[in-house]
Formats: structure tokens, sequence, C-alpha cells
């Protein structure tokens, strides 16, 4: 059985904190370095239902995509609910561990795992990686379909693939338009639009698209003369993170079998996306109510 420590420098070994963005919090948040580590749960968000979730488990170590602290704090008191997360965790000798925007540029990184969902071959990263020479590493990943979908189609198929949550996929851009390229980005992308732009792709599935970047984004491509029209398929956060998850404990299990550790390692299926009910407008977009 393995100690925190051990299992920590192989995760490491996936995600170096050093590739991380400089304003991130990843790295090892909960856990003493010597205590032994039998059972592994990864998940998207430490909160505690999660926690809880790994509690009920038997879980020694929690490994989560995002951080509990991503800015400073001066408290840990179980009056806030960060607080009771790690007070929950140490009580019943649960590691944390974060990896964040160091996943988000690895090979293979949440990205990766994103396009394997919706079954696209990586070609390259988005934004690469300058440190990489082998240019595999990076922010996002341009595709391309095994054969061309409607912008209509390709939504669907997300929409099945990823995990089920309220909001669903959302569309902007011409639904009958096709798509034989497509960029993806999990988690937060309209950071991304002018290197997805410059990538030259049919369509951008990614989470988190605001309204006034959106609408400028297409607006932009549709009175193009040098561009062809591109979409927009939003997706919840969550859900294009969550595939991260599945990649990351294979590769967890792929090192414990090497070393011989035999770790039990799981994947949590609670759904932590905020949001919880969605509601369907009418189909009828000629104009909005008087």
């Amino acid at each position: 059985m393995p100690r925190l420590s051990e299992v920590i420098a192989a995760l490491e070994n996936l995600w170096p904190a050093e590739r991380a963005e400089s304003w991130d919090a990843v790295g090892t948040v909960v856990g003493d370095p010597d205590q032994e580590v039998s059972r592994v749960l990864f998940a998207v968000d430490p909160v505690q239902e999660i926690v809880d979730e790994a509690v009920k488990l038997g879980a020694d170590l929690l490994v989560t995509h995002h951080p509990l602290y991503l800015r400073g704090t001066t408290t840990v008191a179980a009056m806030h609910f960060k607080g009771r997360v790690v007070h929950t965790l140490i009580k019943n000798d649960i590691a944390l561990h974060v990896a964040h925007t160091n996943a988000d540029t690895a090979d293979p990184g949440v990205s990766d795992a994103l396009a394997g969902a919706l079954d696209l071959r990586v070609v390259r990263p988005l934004v690469p990686d300058p440190s990489d020479p082998e240019g595999r590493r990076g922010l996002g990943r341009v595709c391309e379909l095994d054969h061309p979908l409607t912008v209509r189609e390709l939504a669907a198929r997300a929409a099945e693939r990823l995990p089920a949550t309220a909001q669903g996929i959302r569309v902007a851009g011409d639904p009958d338009a096709t798509v034989r390229t497509v960029a993806v980005s999990g988690g937060s992308g309209d950071s991304l639009f002018d290197d997805v732009r410059a990538a030259g792709v049919d369509a951008f599935l990614t989470a988190d698209l605001r309204h006034h970047p959106a609408s400028e984004f297409i607006a932009d491509r549709a009175h193009s003369r040098t561009h062809s029209p591109l979409a927009l398929l939003d997706a919840a956060h969550w859900a294009t993170e969550w595939p991260w998850c599945e990649l990351a404990a294979t590769q967890l299990d792929e090192i414990s079998d090497r070393n011989g550790w035999d770790l039990r390692v799981h994947v949590s299926k609670t759904v932590t996306d905020p949001w919880t009910a969605h509601a369907a407008a009418i189909t009828d977009t000629s104009g909005a109510p008087n």
C-alpha cells in the first residue's frame, strides 16, 4: 500500500504544478504525506457533497479538478462551507489534491478527454504550450470529425455523450451548417475566441459563453469576407470537465498496476453543476413579447 507522498509524486508527474497558471491554486490541500492510500476518488468539484461521498466510500484521497481555495483565506473555520470541507477531510483522514490548469494543458488533458467523449480525432492543441517541443501540450484541442455533421447533429451528439445537466447544449450560429473540424476546450472558453478564429475550424464547443462575446464573435464571422461562418456550442462547465475524471482515474489505475499498489480508483458520478432546472423557451423567436 503506497503512502500519500508516493501517490502525489505520481500525480505531479502527470500534472506538474509548475505548469499551472500563475493565478491558480493546485497541489495538495489537505493530507499527511506518510498516511497510506488504498482508495482514491476523482471528482470535478471539492464541495461538501463530494467530500461526504468520499467519506462513505472510505477513500483516503480525493482528487478534484477545481481548487478548494482559488483565492487566499484567513480561516478554515467550520462555520464556512469551505472550512467544513477541510474539517470533514481531516477528521476522516482523507487527503485532497487539486489538478486544475496543469491538467487543462497536459498531454493528455482535460480537452483530450472532452474530445474523446465526443468521438473527435485530436489534431493539435488550440493554444500550444511553447515549452513543449513536441507540440502536444496546450490549452484546448483542434479536432476532426469522423464524418461531416450539421451543427444541430453535433449538438445532439454532445447532449448524448456528455453527462446530462439542466442546461444541455446551447447553439449560436446556423444549426444546419456543416461541421468537419471543431475546436474544444473544457471549462470557460470565450477567452479563446481569437485562437478559434485563427484555427479555421467550423465550430467551437466549450462552456460558460457570455452574451456579448458570443454575439460579437458570431456577428464578426457572419459579416467576414475572409472567413466562413462558425458555430458556437455552449455546454455546462461541469459536463465539459467531468470526462477528465475518467481519463485521470484510468491513468492512476495504470500507474498503480505498474507499481503493484493495488489502488481502488473511483470516479464520482454526482452531478455538482450548480444549475438544477431548465425551463425550455418557445421555439418562435420572431420577436420579444409586448
